[in-house]
């Protein structure tokens, strides 16, 4: 190796593996755990809610890999409904007819007051 004496690595891409081969050893941070189910719940959120509101069946977003007790923050209705949310998009559980559903919301201006 060239340079200093105390370098560890023979270049970036040595020293870059070496990390990766450590990250994939060791066991996966709680902050990664919650961040990536935070993604994956919306990024299923969003592919069920088009039109900025829908109803799907909790059976079907359970499926894709939904966890429904990750969650941003929350919204409470006139009506007492409280909507939970996964960055702008929100789910409220429902049963209807022996089924459950979860309906879904887009964010919307009138929310924040």
């Amino acid at each position: 190796m060239r340079g200093r004496s105390d370098k560890l690595f023979c270049d970036l891409h040595c020293k870059s593996a070496y990390h990766y081969r450590s990250a994939l050893e060791n066991e996966p941070r709680f902050f990664n755990q919650v961040d990536n189910q935070l993604k994956q719940n919306r990024r299923i959120l969003k592919s069920y809610n088009k039109a900025g509101k829908a109803t799907v069946r909790v059976q079907v977003l359970e499926q894709q890999g939904f966890n429904p007790k990750f969650f941003t923050h929350y919204w409470k209705n006139n009506k007492g409904d409280v909507y939970l949310f996964v960055y702008e998009y929100g789910f409220l559980k429902r049963k209807e007819q022996h089924i459950e559903k979860y309906i879904l919301v887009h964010w919307q201006d009138y929310m924040n007051s």
